[in-house]
């Protein structure tokens, strides 16, 4: 709901102010909190905290007097107001530091999650505030990352920060630097949180935000997650980021809690662990975001042997690779057969429990889902037990193929696969997760559409079909663009790679293993990522980058000023083939 201003000049100040006293007080928290001696004095700190909960306060009451509909403002804001009464009770049980700590925190939390909901529904196209906000989020990351207190070693450059935080933003997993021994605690914290704000993207959390802190949808802002989501039915916009958010912390916290006693199977720990509980949460979050990050320096080679490596992990990583859309078709289908079974009614009464069908999006993606996991499992089984010394039992080769689409956490030495085995794993990587989902890769869905596409070819069909339903043709184009511009940057990267990696002497199938890892967004690599150059590091970085956004949502970002054509010449057919 847009409020309007009596005073635009004054409300103009306010928005200004904010943004300065936002600013400040996290300059201030990172000054405290990111160094080993805190920069500022604690008179000087608590000065800025108190003058900082002042102006937020008087700015609720003077943004509230220069509305034109208080009733208006108050039904938007009302988070503002209750955020004042928690702080005098928190004030009143704990102390002034705690409330004012917990107040500010709130209130940047709320600042930023409206600023964000706002950019993305300012009127510029969704794909190129998707894309800003990816930009900020890895430039800050790094920055956090590069405080003291955030590292374990002596210091880091400018362009392993960069690195680790467009991997972990991206999802990806690739490392120049040991996560579990080269972060501090606090390092590792900054690592789960851009792992978990690049699963489900910076908008949609800051929306998830907005709405949990009392501001609805307007229009504009409908229309702007309904862009970014690919939803259909504009109404149930804010249904399905609830299920999403709820979605994601349910399946999140049940794998933590079931995989909390893994952790001591392979006997001592190292120091670097300071918490089972922070592990299983660590790992989780990692699995179902399809990051592939882990706090041990062989991955998860240590627990090979552990039940809820294949019975938690895989599960985890395959529910974040579906998609949310198809999560929520299956919930809502299995509810509705639950319905069904319990309030028995004859078929013409049917339609009071509602109605719900198998969509054709997740037919799709179930059905790739089950053919790529077994069908790579039964490569890998044939290739690598043939081809090499070094086998695989039918454990390694199943979490091999599920964590290939885009997880990239490994049981097994990566650079023990043979040349047979590395190729079946980087067209697994290539084809990567789902569409809507937190995987990597040109998808699933535009692998069959491709596939479909060519069979009605075959037939001399004049339309896509499957499922019994047609497909556009529309769809048909950007599924051939993606996997085009896919393969594009894919081959590109591997040429630039081998050049700036010629005086590593790095084999050729170990460079085109590290760039499918990247662009699929999935973190398998051979050993050679601590190893490359700068100029190395930087390829990765943009083939991680465009791999998590995808090539059509980059396209969009750089050409949402361009209007299409009215006209249309005439056809003239050509020979292909």
């Amino acid at each position: 709901m847009d409020i309007v201003y009596k005073n635009k000049k004054l409300e103009h100040t306010l928005i200004f102010t904010n943004f300065a006293v936002t600013t400040l007080v996290i300059i201030v928290a990172l000054a405290q909190l990111g160094f080993e001696q805190p920069l500022l004095s604690s008179k000087t700190m608590y000065a800025i905290l108190i003058g900082s909960a002042i102006f937020f306060v008087a700015d609720q009451f003077l943004r509230f007097l220069n509305a034109r509909s208080k009733i208006d403002y108050i039904h938007t804001f009302w988070f503002g107001f209750v955020s004042i009464g928690v702080f005098f009770a928190i004030y009143y049980f704990s102390g002034l530091l705690w409330a004012l700590n917990f107040y500010l925190l709130l209130k940047i939390i709320a600042k930023i999650a409206r600023t964000i909901v706002n950019l993305a529904a300012s009127g510029r196209s969704p794909a190129v505030t998707f894309v800003s906000s990816f930009i900020v989020i890895i430039l800050i990351g790094a920055i956090l990352l590069m405080l003291p207190k955030s590292r374990t070693t002596s210091s880091i450059t400018f362009i392993d920060a960069v690195f680790t935080a467009t991997s972990a933003t991206c999802v990806t997993g690739l490392v120049v630097k040991d996560t579990g021994t080269d972060f501090s605690f606090i390092g590792q914290t900054i690592i789960l949180c851009l792992i978990q704000l690049g699963g489900l993207g910076i908008v949609l959390f800051g929306t998830i935000f907005a709405l949990m802190f009392g501001q609805t949808l307007g229009m504009r802002q409908t229309a702007a997650m309904q862009d970014l989501l690919s939803e259909q039915t504009s109404g149930m916009i804010a249904h399905f980021i609830r299920f999403i958010f709820a979605t994601t912390i349910t399946i999140e916290a049940l794998g933590a809690v079931l995989m909390y006693n893994m952790w001591q199977s392979a006997g001592t720990l190292p120091p670097q662990i300071h918490s089972l509980w922070f592990c299983s949460i660590f790992h989780s979050i990692s699995a179902f975001c399809n990051a592939g990050f882990g706090l041990f320096s062989d991955n998860l080679v240590r627990f090979k042997l552990s039940w809820q490596i294949y019975a938690i992990i895989c599960p985890l990583i395959i529910f974040g690779g579906l998609g949310f859309s198809v999560l929520h078709n299956i919930i809502d289908f299995l509810w509705y057969k639950f319905k069904s079974f319990i309030i028995y009614l004859p078929r013409h009464h049917r339609h009071l429990i509602g109605f719900e069908k198998i969509q054709l999006q997740t037919k799709i993606v179930i059905l790739m889902t089950l053919i790529l996991d077994i069908g790579g499992i039964i490569l890998l089984l044939i290739f690598q037990n043939n081809t090499s010394d070094f086998h695989l039992d039918v454990p390694d080769a199943f979490f091999h193929s599920v964590s290939s689409r885009t997880a990239g956490f490994n049981t097994t030495n990566i650079d023990a696969l043979s040349p047979v085995s590395k190729i079946i794993t980087i067209i697994l990587m290539l084809i990567g997760g789902s569409p809507g989902g937190t995987s990597g890769g040109f998808k699933t869905v535009t692998l069959v559409i491709i596939i479909m596409a060519i069979y009605a070819t075959i037939r001399r069909r004049t339309e896509v079909e499957m499922f019994q339903r047609s497909i556009p043709l529309s769809i048909v184009g950007k599924a051939l663009t993606v996997v085009s511009m896919f393969v594009f940057v894919f081959l590109v990267s591997t040429f630039l790679l081998s050049i700036t990696e010629r005086h590593n002497n790095f084999d050729i199938m170990n460079i085109m293993f590290e760039v499918a890892s990247g662009i699929g967004t999935v973190g398998l690599s051979t050993g050679i990522t601590p190893s490359l150059t700068t100029a190395g590091k930087i390829i990765i970085i943009f083939t991680m980058f465009i791999g998590r956004l995808g090539p059509l949502t980059l396209l969009a970002a750089l050409t949402f000023n361009i209007k299409p054509a009215r006209y249309n010449y005439p056809t003239e057919s050509v020979v292909v083939g």
